[in-house]
């Protein structure tokens, strides 16, 4: 039977590295890596990436935005179940909000979905766990070294200020 995370073990955790996200003159999101020990080791090892919105974002676009990214990272092309992720990402998220956190926390090879509407509110799990192999390609987004923003990437793996 899996190990259930509580949002209460994965916030006590340390931070790898941070980064804000802009767009053009626009800043989207604030970005949290965290690890058990404060060091990354690896999209297989233990992490929680914890994204703050800045502004508001429709689910769609947040969908729209990682098949973007996944098929930049070939990701579509070699995994064929890429697809339904995507599909069931569709259904699963909420429009953000600026204030609003989303955090995908990796433990034991499984990932899981987190949210809150804004500071004052706790995390909530958001859907089901997620297998290992969707939890790896999902944090590839930021995390892979052919990420499309190799600076995020650097600062949320503390290998740059």
């Amino acid at each position: 039977m899996p190990v259930v995370t509580q949002a209460a073990d994965w916030l006590r955790w340390r931070n790898v590295g941070a980064a804000t996200f802009t767009w053009g003159p626009f800043t989207l999101y604030h970005a949290r890596l965290l690890s058990p020990d404060g060091r990354y080791h690896g999209l297989s090892s233990d992490l929680a990436l914890v994204i703050t919105y800045q502004r508001a974002i429709s689910h769609t676009d947040l969908v729209d935005a990682t098949r973007d990214q996944w098929q930049e990272l070939g990701i579509l092309q070699a995994t064929p179940q890429s697809t339904m992720w995507l599909q069931a990402l569709e259904q699963l998220w909420p429009d953000v909000t600026p204030g609003s956190q989303l955090a995908f926390v990796a433990t034991q090879h499984q990932g899981q979905f987190w949210y809150r509407a804004g500071s004052a509110t706790p995390f909530s799990p958001l859907g089901p766990q997620q297998p290992s192999l969707f939890s790896e390609r999902f944090l590839a987004i930021w995390l892979d070294p052919r990420t499309a923003y190799p600076n995020l990437r650097q600062q949320l793996t503390g290998e740059k200020p």
